[in-house]
């Protein structure tokens, strides 16, 4: 792996946050005026549609991607992420960009702690004490035993757990699927579950907003796209810390489009949390 490719994998990675971030904008802001559940399923044909079209181009085409000798674990993959992304999308319309970013940040230290009891592999002392150190982060942006905590603030961090478990479980079935299996599974099935729980609550469009939606939907293929270019050219350990710049620009995204503001203890929260979640991925490189 040169340094050359390496480069190209960071800058693609810093391009697909910045992608996705837009995407949770539109996210927001489609939610907001409509159901969450009709957002989320039509974002996802268009995603199915786009992976059946990477799927038809490569050698075999669409059954050698469909082929999998675990279709429960790479089925439940696929229903977990569509839920994660539907959770995370309503915690958009109660918290804003901001705070649920802020939270969502935690599943990188999610991952190291659940990567033991669900993967079998170690975790040392200085991870262990990395994690701690996020969910502090997290307590304080809760504020929990202030008299300001709500319920939903917990959204963001279901969120991430779930995300999390879906991370795990990728690199899971990992073991027997390659990339473009599991990423067949994860837009087929979830536009199957989502047709069938939100063709229930379809609500007529303005013509503005059929717009945003074309636009949400482009930006998930395209997000999607470049993270895949990213992780061909570049090693994921050493892409992966940029991932926390989604926090960064989804929160410009906030305050200028949506006039968020950032409160201290969010701000406090989230650099513990991405300090953390750093030193994890440092600590994780140095044992790879």
């Amino acid at each position: 792996m040169t340094d050359q490719n390496t480069r190209l994998g960071i800058w693609m990675m810093v391009l697909t946050t910045f992608i996705f971030a837009v995407q949770d904008g539109i996210s927001r802001h489609l939610a907001g005026e409509y159901n969450v559940f009709m957002v989320v399923m039509i974002r996802y044909w268009f995603f199915a549609a786009f992976v059946m079209t990477v799927a038809a181009r490569r050698a075999g085409g669409l059954m050698a991607a469909a082929a999998t000798a675990q279709p429960l674990m790479q089925g439940f993959r696929a229903l977990l992420l569509v839920a994660e992304i539907c959770v995370m999308i309503y915690g958009f319309t109660l918290l804003g960009l901001v705070e649920s970013h802020a939270v969502f940040a935690a599943y990188p230290l999610l991952i190291a702690a659940l990567s033991g009891p669900v993967l079998g592999e170690s975790v040392g002392w200085r991870r262990w004490v990395a994690i701690g150190v996020g969910f502090v982060g997290v307590t304080i942006i809760l504020e929990p035993g202030f008299g300001v905590f709500q319920p939903a603030a917990i959204i963001p961090f279901i969120a991430a757990l779930m995300f999390a478990l879906y991370g795990l479980l990728t690199r899971f079935v990992a073991k027997l699927d390659d990339a473009a299996t599991s990423f067949f599974w994860t837009g087929t099935v979830g536009s199957v579950a989502m047709t069938a729980v939100g063709a229930w609550f379809w609500e007529p469009m303005t013509g503005p907003d059929w717009v945003w939606m074309g636009a949400l939907c482009i930006t998930g293929a395209a997000g999607h796209y470049t993270l895949i270019k990213c992780y061909e050219v570049a090693e994921a350990s050493a892409v992966q810390p940029f991932a926390y710049l989604q926090l960064v620009f989804a929160s410009t995204i906030g305050i200028l489009v949506f006039s968020e503001t950032i409160r201290l203890n969010v701000a406090l929260g989230a650099a513990l949390i991405v300090g953390a979640g750093l030193f994890t991925l440092w600590r994780q490189r140095r044992a790879g």
